[in-house]
């Protein structure tokens, strides 16, 4: 026969609750100090002069260039996007690991961009950048 004791047993219980607060401030903590981490400070300096300039086009790359009027250019040639789409598509057949450089004045629309990205996407062409020239910082401090 089983006899109940005297004393209560008490279940102990780990409340996770208030872990689960905890853990969503160290959250919210580490991503606001993670944000204040991307504003870094660079000491400005002039580097050395090159006794030898670098080539700036490579004839495995195409470099496309758009103007602040928006005219497209390849290879020093003035080209409508018309154009544009053939000889990506030509290129693109010989050599399907193709990579295209878009460079574009300071003054160019955005809109003449993405229609110069939209031709390059129609050829087939996956590796797309742009070419940027550090020194401005975009309005960030």
């Amino acid at each position: 026969m089983k006899l109940p004791s005297p004393v209560q047993r008490r279940h102990s219980r780990i409340e996770i609750i208030p872990l689960i607060d905890i853990m969503f401030f160290l959250l919210a903590s580490f991503m606001m100090v993670s944000l204040q981490l991307d504003r870094t400070q660079n000491i400005k300096v002039t580097p050395p002069n090159a006794s030898m300039a670098r080539a700036d086009f490579k004839p495995d790359m195409i470099n496309i260039a758009v103007d602040k009027d928006g005219r497209v250019w390849l290879s020093k040639t003035n080209l409508t996007l018309a154009q544009l789409d053939a000889a990506l598509s030509n290129r693109f057949r010989l050599d399907t690991n193709l990579p295209v450089y878009i460079s574009g004045d300071t003054a160019t629309r955005h809109g003449d961009m993405c229609d110069v990205l939209e031709a390059v996407r129609r050829a087939g062409v996956q590796k797309v950048a742009f070419m940027v020239e550090g020194g401005t910082n975009m309005g960030y401090p």
